[in-house]
């Protein structure tokens, strides 16, 4: 099916949930949000493949794909990643990585404080102005430092008294990545990542691997 722009795939699973939207120039096509908290590798691509088919269009209309990389969820955030890397290489279309962050401050007036869930009681947070991004941290929900908050900032996300963020990540994802790509031009961009802010809690064992002779 013939399209008016640049056709961006976006995916997200770093939260509990499976997002994903299609972009079509500067149209969402179609989108879906899925609450869960297991599962995400076993959708993700039949839920891709839906919407799709849903906007009559399939894996090689593609321009490009974009994924969510975090911060959230360890093992939500590998599945996507893992996805969009192997997709973009199979398909030979650039790949795309957006935070959370970026999504939250998507057409906010700057300077704005983004954050988003973190266990025990935390929050991820990054300040965004006008001129720069500032140093994601990790820090308590209800006692953000005061260098986080300087006077006129808006706070967006999960910290008490945020506005909240979108329902659904992934037609933000799409906008973000349509943007950097268009600027981007003839530049390769570089592989999306998985954004971490803190250490797994699942420790590593203390025991050596068993030698394994061939």
């Amino acid at each position: 099916m013939p399209s008016d722009g640049p056709l961006i795939l976006s995916f997200d699973t770093s939260a509990a949930h499976c997002a994903a939207a299609l972009l079509c120039g500067d149209r969402i096509l179609v989108e879906r949000r899925e609450e869960m908290t297991r599962g995400q590798a076993e959708r993700l691509v039949p839920l891709l493949e839906e919407l799709l088919a849903e906007a009559r269009h399939g894996w090689a209309d593609l321009s490009a794909l974009a994924v969510g990389v975090g911060p959230g969820n360890f093992t939500g955030i590998r599945i996507s990643v893992a996805l969009a890397r192997g997709l973009a290489l199979g398909l030979d279309v650039p790949v795309i990585g957006v935070t959370g962050f970026e999504v939250l401050s998507e057409g906010a007036s700057r300077p704005v404080l983004a954050t988003l869930p973190a266990p025990r009681g935390q929050v991820y947070a990054q300040l965004i102005t006008d001129s720069e991004t500032g140093a994601p941290q990790l820090c308590p929900a209800d006692a953000l430092p005061d260098e986080l908050m300087p006077p006129g900032t808006g706070l967006l996300g999960a910290a008490p008294g945020a506005t909240s963020g979108p329902d659904n990540p992934a037609p933000a994802i799409a906008r973000i990545a349509a943007a950097r790509l268009a600027d981007a031009a003839s530049r390769a961009l570089p592989a999306p990542a998985p954004f971490y802010l803190r250490p797994a809690d699942a420790a590593p064992p203390r025991d050596a691997p068993p030698r394994i002779v061939p």
